[in-house]
């Protein structure tokens, strides 16, 4: 346990109540459910490299929309009738409360049994902030909720990729690649959207989706890898609260998550919580 001075935050907003304690899967997400959550930015210009080469941003979307855009709905389609992409999730709500630099997560409501903590980082910048800091720390007598995601694609959809590339189809392998892997990531967008509107403030979102991918809610959603919460092997844990063995993700080589186009997160609650470096 670190016990580092913690940040300015001040843990003064209402805790909010979950519909449910535990975790719970969704077998079968609908790939239309997922598409307004894909960022088409990150799809069309650096998945399948499409660049603007001098359009106009107007003149951009214009191009995009009469020859890009039927791209993506031919693969949607073809998805959907050959059963490519296989959206699946798990997420959940847990007791918790901070000690230092340390999140301590809670068997039952009552914070008296432990059952595992994560460890994050500080900054070493003028707010010194940590993950930890946005819970009600444990001298505070409160008793939090932290959210976990965990998402997938399935493993089925990097094998069909695959066999694109061995089989020469290049172009096709690139749109399918890049499909999986914003995909995966739309999900995860989809799934943190639930999350903020089962605890009672989804109505807080920005209403456009590329607003709300630049962050424009309340809260945060952390993935494991990046700096503030930078040790992939604290993963272990979400997978085991989460049940994940349910959609088949497991934690391979270098705490890796397995089938590749996985992805887990930690979901804060707090209005202070944004992304930050360390």
């Amino acid at each position: 346990m670190q016990t580092d001075t913690r940040s300015d935050i001040v843990n003064d907003n209402p805790i909010p109540e979950p519909p449910f304690w535990g975790s719970k899967c969704i077998e079968q997400i609908p790939l239309r459910a997922v598409l307004p959550y894909i960022n088409r930015t990150a799809l069309y210009k650096f998945q399948w490299g499409f660049k603007p080469q001098g359009r106009s941003p107007e003149d951009y979307k214009l191009w995009t929309r009469q020859h890009v855009d039927p791209i993506l709905n031919r693969l949607v389609a073809q998805s959907e009738q050959e059963d490519i992409l296989r959206l699946q999730a798990v997420y959940g709500y847990f007791p918790c409360q901070s000690e230092g630099n340390d999140l301590i997560i809670y068997h039952e409501r009552d914070g008296k049994n432990e059952r595992c903590r994560f460890t994050f980082p500080r900054q070493t910048t003028a707010r010194k902030l940590c993950i930890a800091d946005f819970f009600r720390p444990v001298d505070s007598g409160e008793v939090d909720v932290v959210a976990f995601q965990l998402v997938t694609s399935g493993q089925h959809t990097s094998d069909f990729a695959r066999e694109l590339f061995h089989g020469d189809q290049y172009q096709e392998y690139l749109y399918w690649h890049g499909l999986n892997a914003e995909g995966t990531e739309g999900l995860a967008e989809f799934m943190h959207k639930r999350i903020r509107s089962e605890l009672g403030f989804g109505r807080e979102d920005a209403r456009d989706i590329m607003d709300m991918i630049k962050q424009k809610y309340r809260g945060s959603r952390y993935s494991f890898g990046y700096p503030a919460c930078p040790n992939l092997a604290d993963q272990d844990k979400i997978l085991d609260l989460l049940q994940a063995e349910r959609i088949q993700v497991t934690l391979g080589d270098e705490a890796q998550l397995w089938p590749e186009e996985s992805t887990s997160a930690i979901v804060v609650h707090h209005p202070g919580a944004k992304y930050f470096g360390v």
